[in-house]
């Protein structure tokens, strides 16, 4: 069998998934699992993987989706859920729109910040709905309200749900997850910079929108992207958008309160320090328990780290032993300090215990969708479909791959909706690419994990998202014409940083390294 027919094959599963999810518009958990099934069959039937080789690597991915991509996702939703149950959430929306009237101004801080900052920490739908539901509530149209907060859910959503896509990306490539993070940072920097203005020229309905206000737009742009990167670097993926979200809310809120003031709102509720205080207490203490569970603190990153369990799961060649880190884990890490901060709140054990209950029964879905998804790549990548897609698909572009590559992750979230879900489905197609055309895999699996922010915007399940949040289910169709236009830009511009910078990358990294 040649190697072109064994690519079309290799594809079948991906191409169902786009289908079914895509097209025939299926639920991910019905789509994912037979998704599963034909790669399993396709592997022992094409690739003539031994059953038991097939299952392990199932078996494999499962294991990984569980611990820690589910871990962390439960977590992140129980500390959101946990801050609406204390009503806190109303305490923080308060707080968001009472900086300023101006529309453009609002969009920076309540899309573009407070989304950024809700991506950070939970992810998965969080950060388009509150922001548009807020939105519509001041008075902005609902269907423009989502379409901006679709956009400004783009690129926070890299290092989304304590970074969940791009641990992850470092675990199914073996890439070394600072250095990964630092890349990706660096890749996004202009889009980041570029967002805020996209948002405020949509608000003010075209370039004389940045009229009066081209300063604090552009500030809240690096003050979300510098930071990003120091903190990537040095930190890895948990905190980037994390800092980088919460310093930019911050800077435009302090740039509006002090050169804006008189676009602020006159009978504005005043809030309280304690009753601020109280209402950010989970996440603020998110933020520090992983920051001292982090490497900066080599003592106890290095205690918690050696309670582990190792298991042989794979049986085929190059299996590596799988470690379940059970306390060095942000999922851990986050429901603990829920726990305190909601106890500390006065909030009684069980009732905590109840929501994260509920948590875990909201996310079932999901769980069998990325059980699924995780599964389909440890199976694809083991058998060898993935190096059979790299391989063609390098063949057919060759030193061009790059402009491309972004392309391929965008795909990837477009069909599931998830950046986690696009970096487990292609992140090692591009590490492979990478080594066949001789540049850094570090660079290609970035440009996945960039490309796939821009096909969040599009993603079926984000615009469904949208359209509940502000009422306007039945409006998809509009929304996807206008989101689908700043994607295409979107993914252009990726690729030709992706494409320009790949020479840079190498001297970038061993400078910093």
């Amino acid at each position: 069998m040649n190697d072109i027919v064994l690519f079309l094959i290799a594809l079948i599963p991906v191409l169902w998934l786009i289908v079914s999810l895509g097209i025939l518009k299926i639920p991910g958990h019905k789509a994912c699992p037979i998704a599963l099934v034909i790669t399993i069959i396709l592997s022992l039937l094409v690739w003539k993987m031994p059953v038991v080789d097939s299952l392990t690597a199932a078996l494999e991915g499962g294991a990984m989706a569980i611990w820690p991509i589910m871990l962390i996702i439960v977590a992140a939703v129980f500390t959101y859920n946990l801050v609406t149950h204390t009503g806190g959430m109303e305490t923080i929306k308060k707080m968001m729109t009472t900086v300023s009237t101006d529309q453009r101004i609002l969009v920076l801080i309540i899309a573009w910040g407070f989304g950024g900052f809700l991506e950070a920490i939970a992810g998965f739908g969080t950060a388009v709905a509150i922001p548009a539901s807020i939105l519509a509530a001041l008075g902005f149209n609902p269907v423009f309200a989502a379409i901006i907060c679709l956009i400004a859910n783009t690129t926070p959503t890299a290092f989304g749900a304590i970074g969940l896509p791009v641990s992850t990306l470092a675990q199914v490539t073996g890439l070394n997850v600072n250095d990964l993070s630092f890349t990706i940072a660096i890749q996004l920097f202009i889009m980041i910079v570029v967002v805020p203005f996209i948002l405020v020229m949509f608000t003010g309905k075209g370039i004389k929108g940045l009229k009066g206000v081209f300063w604090i737009t552009l500030f809240a742009g690096i003050s979300f992207a510098l930071p990003q990167i120091f903190v990537a670097k040095f930190l890895g993926a948990e905190l980037p958008a994390i800092v980088g979200s919460v310093l930019c809310m911050a800077v435009t809120i302090f740039i509006a309160k002090v050169f804006y003031k008189d676009t602020a709102s006159k009978d504005q509720e005043k809030i309280d320090l304690k009753t601020a205080v109280m209402a950010w207490l989970p996440f603020i203490l998110v933020f520090m328990i992983i920051i001292l569970c982090s490497s900066l603190f080599p003592a106890i990153n290095g205690a918690l780290s050696q309670v582990k369990t190792s298991v042989q799961i794979y049986t085929g060649p190059h299996g590596k032993p799988f470690t379940f880190l059970w306390l060095a884990t942000p999922g851990t890490l986050i429901i603990f300090a829920t726990y305190l901060a909601g106890l500390i709140q006065g909030v009684k054990f069980g009732v905590i215990s109840k929501i994260l209950g509920n948590t875990i029964k909201q996310m079932l879905k999901s769980a069998i969708t990325i059980i699924s998804i995780v599964a389909v790549a440890k199976v694809m990548g083991y058998s060898g479909m993935i190096g059979i897609i790299a391989t063609i698909l390098v063949l057919l572009t060759g030193s061009y791959y790059p402009l491309i590559s972004p392309f391929i992750g965008a795909m990837g979230t477009f069909v599931t909706g998830s950046d986690t879900s696009a970096n487990v489905l292609f992140g090692g197609l591009q590490v492979e690419a990478a080594k066949a055309i001789g540049i850094s895999p570090y660079w290609l699996a970035a440009a996945n994990t960039a490309g796939a922010t821009a096909g969040k915007m599009i993603s079926p399940q984000s615009i469904a998202v949208a359209t509940a949040a502000t009422g306007i289910i039945g409006s998809e169709g509009k929304i996807l014409q206008t989101t689908l236009k700043v994607c295409l830009a979107y993914v252009v511009v990726i690729g030709l940083v992706v494409y320009f910078g790949a020479p840079l990358i190498e001297g970038l990294l061993s400078t910093f390294r």
